[in-house]
Parts: C-alpha cells; structure tokens; sequence
C-alpha cells in the first residue's frame, strides 16, 4: 500500500496565520503539522509516500521534508495541485504514483495518538473497495458522520442538522484503484469542488465499503483557530509526541 497526504488549501480557517504560510507548516507543539502524518504512515509500514500541496509554498514542503528518508521512507513524492479543487480533486493527481496499488489517503491536518497498521491490515483481508476512518466527537455536525445499523455502515451524512451518531468520518481514507475511475465521474458540489464524500458514497453504493472506529485520540488541527489551539496543547500533553525517526 502506498500514502497519499493531501497539504493543499488555502487555509483561510486559520487566518491570519496562514497569510503567508501554508497552515500544513504551522508548528504544533514541537513539529511541523505535516510530520505527523508522515510520521504515522512511516509507523503503519507504507514506504512509499505522495504529498500533494499548492499555492506558493510547495517549495518550502520540499526544504523541509527533503527525500522522506528522515522518516524511514524509501520514497516522498510531490504533485502540485493548481487551485482549490476538492479533497477527492486533489486525490485523482495520484493516479500514476498509486500505479494500480491500494492507497491510504491522509489529510494533512490529521494528528493520530496511534498508528494505523491494524487498520491496514484488516483492509488487505477484503476483496476490494474502501475502507473509512471514523471516531467519537462532541460536534457531530461540523463533519461527515456515518449512520450505523445492526454494524452495517448504512449512509454517510455531511454536516447534519439532526446527526444520528457521534460518529465522525476523519481524514483518512483506504482506497483500492477503482478510486480513480470514480473520482472521474463526480461532479463539482455547490461549492465548486470534488467532494469525497461522494467517493465515499459511491463505494457505499456498491456495498464495498467498510470502517473502523479509531483506537486512540484523533484531533483536528486545521478546522479553525480553536482545533488548531486544542491540537497543539493535547500532543503537549500527550505520549503522542514522538520524536522524530531517523
């Protein structure tokens, strides 16, 4: 399986800090957010890793994480994504790095207490499609949250009203390569972007899709200045701060 980490945006949620810096760069507590990412996949066992970015950072992405091999990769891998197209728009500049593989996409702001390697591994045991990410929160409505009957993962709803879990659908996707073919049927949502909620759906649709509830503590660092605020101090004060790999 290979990594996919999607750094792009324009991360105006976190003005006026990412004025002039991609918010992927911000510290969070001793680390650059995008370490901790790197971090967990390297951890999880995937070697080979694409990083996705844009706007007028891209070249400080590759100052500061060079060739990956800081992070036990044997390969890190850049695409520019021109403009603010959409997680799943972002997502389909992979199709040649995967080359037929399964992917594990990661959103850039995602910090993990833990790894992902059982996750992983219990993906390779399915025949085909995806696999989600899902964890408890306070404020189902801010996200995508999965409705779950008898354990069957029946729909996923994006910011709902009236939410009928706590169960939020968080930035990390396991996808097989027919991702690509439904990433090229979407359409733009009303908000001009590709959504990955409607490749989610789509495999739903097709019965292959499955999910784990994450072990461990999931935060959000780039939703807003508050995330952004709690993040930090929660990997201050947890063992999650690891250092950094050699």
């Amino acid at each position: 399986m290979k990594g996919v980490i999607l750094a792009g945006g324009t991360g105006t949620r976190l003005a006026p800090l990412t004025t002039v810096i991609n918010k992927h760069l911000l510290p969070v507590y001793n680390k650059p957010m995008i370490w901790y990412p790197l971090e967990c996949l390297a951890r999880s066992g995937i070697e080979e890793v694409l990083l996705v970015t844009g706007g007028n950072n891209a070249g400080d992405f590759i100052r500061l994480l060079r060739d990956g091999k800081q992070f036990g990769l044997k390969s890190l891998q850049y695409a520019y994504q021109d403009g603010a197209g959409g997680i799943a728009q972002a997502l389909g500049l992979a199709e040649e790095f995967a080359d037929g593989d399964p992917i594990a996409l990661v959103l850039g702001d995602n910090i993990l207490e833990r790894t992902i390697e059982d996750v992983i591994q219990d993906y390779h045991e399915q025949p085909s499609g995806a696999k989600i990410l899902l964890s408890p929160v306070e404020n189902p409505q801010a996200y995508g949250v999965a409705e779950i009957e008898n354990g069957q993962l029946i729909r996923i709803v994006e910011k709902p009203t009236d939410p009928k879990s706590n169960l939020a659908v968080i930035g990390i996707y396991l996808y097989d390569a027919s991702v690509f073919e439904i990433v090229k049927t979407l359409k733009p949502s009303d908000r001009g972007e590709l959504e990955i909620t409607d490749v989610n759906n789509a495999y739903l649709s097709q019965g292959k899709l499955t999910y784990a509830v994450l072990d461990g503590w999931w935060a959000d660092a780039g939703e807003d200045i508050d995330f952004y605020l709690a993040s930090c101090n929660r990997v201050a004060k947890s063992g999650a701060n690891l250092p950094p790999m050699k």
